[in-house]
């Protein structure tokens, strides 16, 4: 059989009121008509025992008196001050109306000390004090008065004690009432901030999963996407060039597969000391994703250099890492997503034609990633004149239109990458490279993600590393990516060394 758990208590549960307990709760103004009935009794017991001497005159007066100062104590929770002013004024009328020669009702007080000890306990300190002094000495200066005498007399005395003490005990009462809500307070504000932090952290990790996940399917199936594409149109009057098309598109599934694998399989072994911290790989492997893309078609060109060490200007993807140096695991990662983001967008709204520079720059406390394409105006201007056969380029966001054995005339295209990956829809500068029978698949500025979250993402990634990012048209034509990633940690050193 399941044991099941009670659930934990949250911030707005009841705190639980013991059983016992819980009916004089609920039931207020029985609770105190029992305390009065009591000090009624206590009233006439008290007249009643005790040395003769120091006996009160039980007679109508006293029953009379003790009865209604007993009945106003069940409204002493609804108005404490007036009951315990009724109270007094009661009690003093008793003490003074006392026959002469007889002993002074003085046990009346005892309405007092339960009246005085509600006002205490139901309002702040200094009222207390200075009601509570107030009746002591009322109460008091009539018994030393009117009293037993001499004025320091034990019963005089008892009075100025019992009067003290239901002030102090009150106070007390309603500091500790006080001190107990602020502890329930700070617990349930407690308990608030750590539901709303755990929000917060899911929040946070969900979009970090959709990045991750965003940037392992988003490059691998653009490329499949066009590599398909460039198969399917020329299947028929290419079939070498649509196999080797065919093997790039398995290859790149098979790269994502890998990485979604990695990445599920990290999700799934939370918790395991040998899982890895990281699926993505870093700028040690650039030169694979570089290729990559050589290979849809995209010629990206790749050049670092590092301030910190000068040295020569490095152009083999390769040797990136070495000029980049050793570098916290959240800025490599990120470096390489910001580069592999840049080219997809390239390949995806300027075509496999257009041609990519990545500027990989080192400083001291930072480093520098730059990422300009062209918008694919090269791939049109160098389209080649179309033969017989019908060989021509398959590549440009914007294309000329030629015939067979002639030159095909660029098209003006140069705002249709950049407007598509602004998010605009135009259609204009987005057609495809026609030469001869052979027509590339055409690339719609932005119809290959929809809404796009990719800048959306790479623009999170370097804002959690406190960099900076832009992303916005160039102005000779194409697009520019430029990220800023800190190296420095937030005590001032470099966390690479």
């Amino acid at each position: 059989m399941d044991v099941v758990t009670p659930a934990a208590p949250g911030p707005d549960t009841p705190r639980p009121v013991p059983v016992r307990f819980s009916w004089l709760r609920a039931h207020p103004l029985a609770v105190d008509a029992l305390i009065a009935t009591g000090v009624f009794f206590c009233v006439l017991m008290s007249s009643v025992s005790g040395p003769s001497q120091n006996r009160p005159d039980v007679g109508p007066l006293l029953v009379g008196l003790a009865a209604l100062c007993s009945a106003v104590l069940v409204l002493r929770r609804r108005m404490p001050r007036t009951v315990l002013a009724a109270t007094t004024v009661m009690s003093m009328l008793g003490i003074v109306c006392s026959r002469e020669g007889t002993v002074p009702p003085s046990q009346l007080a005892i309405s007092v000390v339960v009246a005085l000890y509600t006002v205490a306990a139901s309002t702040d300190r200094h009222t207390t004090w200075r009601i509570g002094a107030a009746t002591v000495v009322l109460l008091t200066g009539t018994v030393m008065i009117f009293g037993v005498s001499p004025w320091y007399a034990q019963e005089n005395l008892g009075i100025f004690a019992w009067t003290g003490m239901a002030a102090a005990a009150g106070d007390a009462v309603r500091s500790r009432r006080a001190f107990v809500a602020a502890i329930e307070e700070r617990a349930i504000r407690a308990e608030r901030t750590r539901e709303e932090e755990a929000r917060r952290r899911v929040a946070e990790e969900r979009l970090r999963i959709a990045r991750e996940l965003h940037d392992v399917v988003a490059h691998h199936i653009a490329l499949v996407n066009v590599q398909a594409g460039v198969a399917s149109h020329i299947m028929d009057s290419r079939p070498d060039q649509a196999k080797q098309a065919l093997a790039h598109v398995r290859e790149a599934s098979r790269s994502a597969l890998g990485e979604l694998r990695a990445t599920v399989g990290l999700l799934r072994q939370y918790g395991d000391p040998e899982a890895p911290t990281e699926p993505a790989p870093g700028l040690g492997v650039l030169d694979q994703l570089i290729d990559g893309f050589v290979r849809s078609g995209l010629r990206v060109t790749v050049e670092a250099a590092s301030r910190r060490e000068p040295g020569p200007l490095v152009t083999d993807a390769a040797e990136v890492a070495k000029v980049s140096g050793d570098l916290p695991t959240a800025v490599d990662l990120t470096a390489y997503r910001v580069i592999q983001e840049a080219l997809t967008n390239v390949h995806k709204h300027a075509g496999p034609a257009a041609a990519a520079e990545v500027h990989i720059i080192r400083q001291h406390d930072e480093l520098e990633i730059t990422v300009i394409d062209d918008g694919g105006t090269s791939g049109v201007a160098n389209a080649g004149t179309g033969g017989a056969d019908g060989v021509g380029s398959s590549g440009g966001t914007s294309g000329g239109k030629g015939s067979k054995g002639g030159k095909g005339a660029p098209g003006s295209g140069k705002a249709g990458p950049a407007a598509g990956r602004a998010g605009q829809t135009s259609g204009r500068g987005g057609g495809a490279a026609r030469n001869g029978t052979a027509e590339a698949p055409s690339v719609q500025p932005g119809a290959a993600d929809g809404g796009g979250h990719g800048l959306i993402g790479m623009r999170e990634r370097v804002a959690a590393l406190r960099g900076a990012c832009e992303a916005a048209p160039h102005p000779e034509g194409g697009f520019r990516v430029r990220a800023t990633l800190p190296v420095r940690s937030r005590t001032g050193g470099d966390e690479s060394v």
